[in-house]
């Protein structure tokens, strides 16, 4: 009897977890919750939490009043394991993009890279570059467009990590001012980092570059068209100076030869 009475206790046990699991399965019809972004307080503008490893985050913050296109920006180092925690700030210009984690120079020490758009019309983008070691944050300069780089450059920019570098990718315009058309085509640039300091290497070969290379090779085209005309001219005049040297010079053996004749005639 009591055998029997402890089979039906585990069937019924047994019945009672089937159930659940098929009412787990079947829709409640409750309302799907969806989670919201979290909201910056003023004198927030933007925040972004970058877990560079365990134990190793970084809070990148923008903050002001008054105005929505300076301020200032912090970098909230947090070490739990080691439990120490430093603040960086700098002035902001302009309003961050997306911040970027890296190890361009793979020396273990994370790189934070704040990018910002701002309103200059010959750099639309700010970037603000850290290099994190010890708990000390060492401020990197990062390089401005070159002439050649700037060409055709109205902003836009795309920025990314690849394969440990960091690469910027904007679309290149024909003209200028209000006039400027996009051309289709996109400029890419790497970014490295050596002995503190970035490297930049273009990858993209666009129309800007090929113009260049057509304009040299314009430039260069008179010297280049006169001096192969000019060295077979040379060439002819030496031809034609040593063809008459040797006509002179077999006309000169030929009357030689009469005038010997002659005389031994006359010795005859």
């Amino acid at each position: 009897m009591k055998k029997q009475l402890g089979f039906y206790i585990f069937m019924l046990m047994g019945c009672t977890f089937i159930t659940s699991c098929s009412n787990d399965d079947k829709p409640t019809g409750a309302a799907t919750t969806i989670t919201k972004k979290p909201v910056v307080m003023d004198p927030f503008r933007y925040h972004k939490l970058v877990e560079v490893s365990p134990g190793q985050d970084y809070d990148i913050l923008s903050w002001g009043r008054g105005s929505s296109t300076i301020g200032s920006f912090e970098i909230l180092h947090s070490d739990s394991a080691g439990a120490k925690y430093t603040t960086t700030t700098g002035d902001l210009d302009g309003s961050i993009v997306d911040v970027y984690n890296s190890d361009m120079d793979l020396d273990g020490n994370p790189e934070i890279i704040i990018q910002a758009k701002g309103k200059d019309t010959l750099n639309y983008t700010n970037m603000y570059a850290f290099e994190f070691s010890n708990g000390k944050a060492q401020k990197l300069d990062f390089p401005r467009l070159n002439q050649k780089q700037r060409q055709g450059y109205r902003g836009e920019d795309n920025f990314y990590i690849k394969d440990g570098a960091l690469m910027r990718e904007f679309p290149i315009y024909n003209g200028s001012g209000k006039d400027a058309k996009p051309s289709g085509q996109k400029r890419l640039l790497q970014y490295g980092l050596r002995d503190n300091g970035f490297t930049v290497k273009q990858l993209s070969t666009d129309s800007t570059s090929t113009k260049a290379g057509q304009g040299t090779a314009k430039g260069n085209a008179t010297p280049a068209a006169v001096t192969p005309k000019t060295s077979e001219a040379v060439k002819k005049a030496k031809k034609a100076a040593t063809e008459t040297k040797h006509k002179k010079k077999h006309k000169k053996h030929h009357h030689t030869s009469d005038a010997d004749a002659e005389t031994n005639n006359d010795g005859e």
